[in-house]
Parts: structure tokens; C-alpha cells; sequence
């Protein structure tokens, strides 16, 4: 929750930078990605915190808090690299898939050793 405050507020802070009044959403580059960083951010964050807690209830808690950890890291750089750049936020943007596509694999994993092999 406070990663997603801290994106909202760089919006808050683009928009009074870039003079963008809400509901206004195109304008100054710069704000746009922010903006975009900012919404992508939050899009993902449900499928996160669901994957999160299956893998951490089904498999194993400080598997799925290592790799909580890794994917918050790695969404605070893209934000930070798409805020600057669009072309910044490939690295973590693929760094980020993997680790819920690892999250998805440890919900399973857990979900199926748990119902089938009791």
C-alpha cells in the first residue's frame, strides 16, 4: 500500500509541476508516463497480492515474502525507469512478469500439494 501511495503522489507532484488539473490525463511527456508508470502500477497490484497470499498460505511464507520483496523492488524501478523514459521500464517490466509468473508456480505448486497429497 505505500508503494502505491508513493506513485500516486508523484502524480499528484507531476501534475502541480506540469500545471495538468484533474480529470486531465495527456499533456506534459513527462507527467503522461508518470501517469501511465502510476496506473500500470496499480493494474498488476491486485494479481500480485493474491499471488502473494496463496503462495504464502499453500507453500511457504518466506518463499513468497522473497519474492514479494523482489517484485516491489522491481515495480519501483520501473516506475522510477518509465517516469524518466519509457524505454526504462523494459528491465523491470520483464523482471516483474517473471516474479508472478514464479508467484503463479509457487500458488500452484502449494494449492496442489495441499489438495491432492494430504
Amino acid at each position: 500500500v505505500l508503494f502505491l501511495a508513493y506513485f500516486a503522489m508523484q502524480v499528484i507532484y507531476a501534475r502541480r509541476k506540469y500545471k495538468i488539473p484533474p480529470p486531465e490525463t495527456t499533456g506534459h511527456p513527462e507527467f503522461e508516463r508518470t501517469f501511465r508508470a502510476q496506473a500500470n502500477c496499480s493494474e498488476y497490484f491486485p494479481i500480485f497480492i493474491s499471488l502473494l497470499w496463496v503462495a504464502g498460505i499453500f507453500f511457504h511464507q518466506g518463499v513468497a515474502a522473497a519474492c514479494g520483496l523482489s517484485y516491489l523492488y522491481t515495480r519501483l524501478k520501473y516506475f522510477q525507469g518509465y517516469s524518466v523514459a519509457a524505454q526504462g521500464r523494459l528491465g523491470p517490466l520483464y523482471a516483474s512478469a517473471w516474479l508472478l509468473w514464479v508467484l503463479l508456480g509457487l500458488a500452484l505448486a502449494g494449492l496442489l500439494a495441499h489438495f491432492l497429497w494430504p
